[in-house]
């Protein structure tokens, strides 16, 4: 359990140090990132050799890669795995330029060892063994991933501040992302006796005046008339809710009509709480905004140019294949602007998609392959020609954007939208059309008596009056059933009950709540009982509007935004090619896949060939070979040097 959990936190440091920008969907497990130097080589990324072992890893450490190892998926994985074991290797050889110092791995692996416990050599030593590691190759994978994180961070120093035009932009495509925080113009009076602000909140409510009551009672503000705020012309300041102890702050921006709160109990004293006046969240004007625009912007930019470099370095790379079953194919799915995307871009997003993670789990790899392959790529094909499209529609708009594809395409789409508003037509219509979402159930403690004629039922509906429901139906001949809380509709009556229970106008008043008309259930005839009982209703459209309008409006900016977009690249004629892709891959797939062997039927008497112990394929058909991955043993890990070993 120590060594597991050992591996899950070199996991989360080395995985930070060594991914770069957007360029994984998945953290690699453990043994991807250590290159042992040891086993089977499958390939060699610029000359520099990659084992089976570092692939099989990669693929082990990751639920939805080590799903299927064969067919359509398995494929798949292999050419993901490949792609992003190659990505890898890439920024590792990129940053051997950066120094790291032997200081600087040191203090690394002392917070390891410090952060899990094992500052004792032996289990320092056990640990890595356990994940398959010397001290050496762990410290060597640590300065690599140092380098590699300093060379991100030397590539963002690179990029360009962003300019004022970039600024505005962002600002006006962005604004619900710069909104004020909600505040409140109000008093408070604290005391520390809870008897004490019951009897304050009860002159409160008969009238009294609170800034009064609060300058003669109050702990806190009292020189104030408890306002929550400094004074200003006589009035308070606003307020946000940090400003009030959790509990208080909670329930007085719950009244955003105004209004008193009840005693509240925070920290040993005793709050009342009279909000004045609500002020709604509200989009900071740009100069309030802009420190935190410019930082965002800023941020885009640096990713941008890390972008770039990933880029940069893939279009250089050389795959060498040494190992044939781990050749990978990776064509070119699409192209846009005159830039390729690599099949494996799609596979990273799919294998990222949380829908497709749950598919795996509720039906066959084949299966799931197929409807993938039919309405998921699809989608990622068109929204990775969109991303690698949205530079160039931004160079051909004329429009200050900034950051990486994703970004950009999000950006546009923004831009696409900006004037979209929301009428109160659509209001009205959303309001209609989804009514049912408006509406809060009827409910209530439900409480049944079963009687086998219906005489005796209304005699015990019409003689009841109050007192113990159970005790008088029994007594009266009834059986009886708790059936507890209640929602209309929710099936736990029956049709007949819950409509006597919620729909019908004609209950009687008994006890502290209401008994049904008597009602034939099945051969039997019932009568129910109903406590806190709530009648269903519907929220008027003036209580949601606020909330049918942002709905509304995030609806209709995602349509248009979407169009644009799709409109702008159109124009570029950008070439899809999933599709002859994909029936390359099964042709490939299939031609493959180990065929099914059927028996030779033996010449009457000439006796049928012993086993020699291997498959022996049919004379002048050679057995095709399998393409899948094939099982590998993982060498024995070396012994660990001792921690004090520094490289």
């Amino acid at each position: 359990m120590k060594n597991k959990k050992f591996v899950n936190v070199l996991l989360g440091v080395l995985a930070l140090m060594l991914v770069v920008g957007m360029a994984y969907q998945f953290t690699p497990n453990l043994g991807s990132l250590f290159n042992r130097q040891t086993g089977t080589p499958a390939l060699k990324v610029n000359g520099e050799t990659v084992t089976v072992e570092d692939l099989e890893a990669l693929r082990r450490g990751n639920p939805v890669l080590s799903s299927a190892d064969s067919g359509l998926l398995g494929d798949d994985f292999k050419t993901y795995v490949v792609a992003q074991k190659a990505r890898q290797v890439l920024y590792i050889q990129a940053a051997k330029d950066i120094d790291v110092s032997r200081n600087d791995v040191n203090a690394e692996v002392t917070k390891v060892r410090e952060q899990n416990n094992l500052t004792d050599n032996k289990a320092w030593t056990d640990a890595l063994q356990g994940a398959g590691l010397t001290d050496a190759a762990f410290r060597k994978q640590v300065r690599d991933g140092l380098a590699v994180q300093r060379k991100v961070d030397s590539i963002k120093a690179t990029a360009a501040p962003a300019t004022d035009a970039e600024a505005q932009l962002y600002y006006t495509l962005n604004k619900d992302n710069f909104v004020s925080d909600a505040r409140i113009v109000g008093r408070q009076i604290v005391v520390a006796d809870e008897a004490k602000a019951k009897s304050l909140l009860a002159q409160v409510k008969a009238g009294g005046d609170f800034a009064a009551l609060a300058t003669a009672n109050s702990t806190e503000n009292k020189d104030r008339g408890g306002a929550l705020g400094p004074l200003e012309n006589g009035a308070p300041r606003p307020v946000a809710q940090v400003a009030l102890p959790a509990e208080v702050g909670t329930a007085a921006f719950a009244l955003t009509e105004g209004g008193v709160t009840d005693v509240i109990k925070s920290g040993g004293k005793f709050y009342i709480v009279k909000v004045e006046k609500f002020l709604a969240p509200a989009p900071k004007p740009f100069a309030d905004a802009k420190t935190d625009v410019l930082t965002a912007v800023n941020e885009q930019k640096k990713n941008a140019a890390v972008e770039v470099w990933g880029d940069k370095l893939a279009a250089d790379m050389k795959i060498e294949y040494i190992d044939l079953n781990w050749k990978a194919e990776d064509p070119t799915v699409a192209k846009v602007s005159g830039q390729n995307i690599p099949y494996s871009e799609v596979i990273g997003q799919v294998v990222g998609n949380e829908q497709f993670t749950g598919l795996l789990q509720q039906v066959p790899a084949e299966q799931a392959a197929q409807l993938v392959n039919g309405i998921l790529k699809p989608q990622v094909v068109q929204s990775l020609i969109q991303g690698y499209a949205a530079r160039t529609v931004a160079q051909d708009q004329k429009l200050a954007l900034v950051g990486t594809r994703p970004e950009l395409a999000a950006a546009l789409a923004a831009y696409g939208a900006r004037d979209v508003q929301v009428t109160d037509s659509d209001v009205q219509k959303y309001y209609q059309e989804n009514l049912e979402q408006f509406k809060t159930p009827a409910s209530g403690t439900v409480t049944e008596a079963s009687f086998k004629d219906r005489a005796q039922a209304v005699a015990f509906r019409n003689s009841w009056t109050g007192g113990n429901f159970t005790q008088a139906a029994t007594k009266a001949g009834g059986t009886v059933s708790e059936r507890g809380a209640v929602t209309g509709g929710d099936g736990k009556l029956g049709e007949e009950l819950n409509a006597a229970v919620f729909t019908a106008t004609t209950l009687k008043t008994a006890g502290d709540g209401s008994l049904t008309d008597v009602v034939q259930v099945g051969t039997r005839y019932s009568v129910a009982y109903v406590a806190d009982l709530k009648r269903a209703t519907t929220q008027p459209l003036s209580a949601v509007r606020a909330q049918i309008e942002q709905q509304v409006l995030g609806t209709k900016k995602n349509e248009v935004g979407t169009a644009f977009v799709a409109k702008q690249v159109a124009a570029l004629k950008p070439t899809d090619n999933l599709k002859t892709v994909l029936a390359a891959q099964e042709k490939r797939v299939t031609a493959a896949a180990p065929k099914p062997t059927t028996p030779a039927t033996p010449t009457p008497g000439t006796p049928a060939t012993p086993a020699t112990g291997s498959d022996t394929p049919a004379t002048g058909t050679p057995a095709t070979p399998a393409t899948d991955t094939p099982a590998t043993e993982t060498p024995a890990p070396e012994t660990p040097a001792t921690p004090a070993e520094t490289p």
